[in-house]
């Protein structure tokens, strides 16, 4: 059983204080996001959501996600080099997912029919997890196990927010008087880590006057978490120039010379995307013609779209398949260890294709619902279906071949702990709430070849059990740091 770092509930006149020097804290070292009534202007801002105390997340587990992350890196990097996987691993879904489909002509056109102008892949990845407790409350720390939740390869956010908060809760546990503990929050350097990914992508690219390239929402409420990014390739990179350009920016003003990719007259080494992850940001052809403009040119870009395919739930549930790990063995200078670690942290991922297996997969969640989450092939949060609605969707299918648009995964029990969240206009409250780790990973290629890999920090949120599903930026999740035990 996790137990909060503190003993809770604070007294009411402790909890007053600390929260009103917590909000201080929050605004004066940039845990900060603009507010959802004027998420484009920087005039109101407010502070970020997170907990107040830093969450309990056992040693072991932690560490075992950090670990593993390189390994991860390398099967990722198996995946994008690999066209008969990604063929075989997508044809079904492309017959009914439109958004799928449409990334996947891309592929077919450049990396398949074509020959890309950029071998170069850059890969921000974010592995994400749960803690679980089959046993509720009761389970003992040592039978916690980690399990994947997902593998984010698009605008893997809130490495520059998450980075902070290690300092916002060492502030914290000092004015509870509780010093002796703030030696048990690791280190978090998840914005330097993806700062020198961008970098060393930069790099790799030749050009010392080119530039990077922020590909952005219309709507930034979360500005500052890319701000710090954008500020630590500054003082990293010292001269390099750093874009934010909408889409819509990118529509009318970027043009191709010769391969080289402009906007504005600058020549774009890297385009960093932070948008382009949901099928309402396409709004017309254009989106998409414009999607193809900057995978034909030879800037490289974060991601490309093999790593954009690479992360569809799709792709994660065939590399769950028994045997499926063997495929990419030779990346791995340990291969035995290596897929070891990455099968230790799998939950049972399901086919719900047309055929046999994907038969039993349904009769297996027709009658658990409870037991399984079914997930559609979409990032941005808030997607996945729980309960009876799993029932109800599955129903309505039936046997046509829009099942394939899903997969479904074994429900994570995660460890419930209480922790008091602080979020603008609402009560500061004790709940009871449950964690997610990311862990930051980078590899760059050329061809077959690994340019660079490494870990790059990680990022814990932390939501009320009253949320099935949902991120910091859906509204559900808050920003938080693990409490090693």
């Amino acid at each position: 059983m996790m137990e909060s770092c503190v003993k809770v509930p604070l007294k009411p006149s402790v909890l007053e204080d600390v929260v009103e020097k917590d909000k201080d804290y929050a605004l004066i070292h940039g845990v900060i996001m603009r507010t959802r009534d004027a998420p484009n202007s920087s005039e109101i801002i407010s502070y970020a959501p997170h907990v107040l105390l830093p969450s309990p997340v056992p040693t072991s587990l932690f560490h075992q996600a950090i670990d593993v992350q390189t390994d991860f890196n390398l099967l990722l990097h198996g995946v994008i080099q690999d066209k008969e996987f990604l063929q075989s691993s997508l044809k079904s879904t492309i017959q009914v997912d439109n958004f799928t489909r449409r990334l996947y002509e891309i592929y077919e056109a450049v990396y398949v029919n074509g020959t890309p102008s950029q071998p170069i892949q850059l890969g921000l990845l974010r592995a994400d997890y749960m803690f679980d407790s089959p046993n509720g409350k009761e389970t003992a720390c040592e039978d916690i196990k980690l399990k994947q939740i997902e593998i984010n390869t698009i605008a893997s956010s809130f490495a520059g927010l998450g980075s902070q908060l290690p300092q916002l809760h060492s502030y914290n546990l000092q004015n509870l008087g509780e010093e002796k503990k703030v030696s048990s929050l690791p280190e978090n350097k998840a914005v330097n880590g993806l700062a020198l990914g961008l970098l060393e992508g930069f790099k790799a690219y030749g050009n010392d006057r080119a530039a990077i390239l922020f590909l952005i929402e219309d709507v930034s409420q979360n500005i500052f978490d890319q701000r710090w990014l954008e500020y630590r390739i500054q003082e990293l990179g010292q001269s390099i120039h750093v874009l934010r350009r909408k889409f819509s920016d990118v529509m009318e003003r970027a043009t191709v010379q010769e391969n080289k990719l402009f906007i504005d007259d600058y020549e774009i080494a890297v385009v960093y995307f932070r948008f382009g992850y949901m099928p309402q940001q396409y709004k017309s052809e254009k989106e998409w013609e414009t999607r193809l403009l900057l995978e034909k040119s030879l800037a490289i870009k974060c991601p490309s779209i093999p790593y954009h395919l690479a992360g569809t739930k799709k792709v994660q549930q065939e590399l769950s398949r028994p045997g499926t790990l063997e495929r990419f063995q030779k990346l791995f200078p340990d291969p035995v260890a290596s897929m070891q670690k990455i099968r230790d942290t799998f939950a049972g991922l399901y086919t719900l294709d047309l055929g046999e297996d994907g038969d039993k997969t349904v009769t297996m969640a027709m009658e658990n619902p409870d037991k399984y989450v079914l997930k559609p092939q979409r990032e941005g949060g808030g997607n996945n279906i729980f309960g009876k609605d799993i029932v109800t969707t599955l129903e309505e299918i039936g046997q046509d071949i829009r099942r394939s648009e899903y997969i479904l995964m074994d429900r994570v029990r995660p460890a419930v702990i209480p922790n008091y969240q602080v979020r603008h206009g609402s009560p500061v409250e004790l709940m009871d709430m449950v964690s997610e780790l990311g862990v930051y990973g980078v590899v760059i290629s050329k061809g077959k070849e690994v340019l660079y890999n490494s870990n790059a920090g990680h990022l814990l949120r932390t939501k009320s059990i009253n949320f099935d599903d949902g991120g910091v930026a859906a509204g559900a999740a808050v920003l938080d740091s693990p409490y090693l035990l």
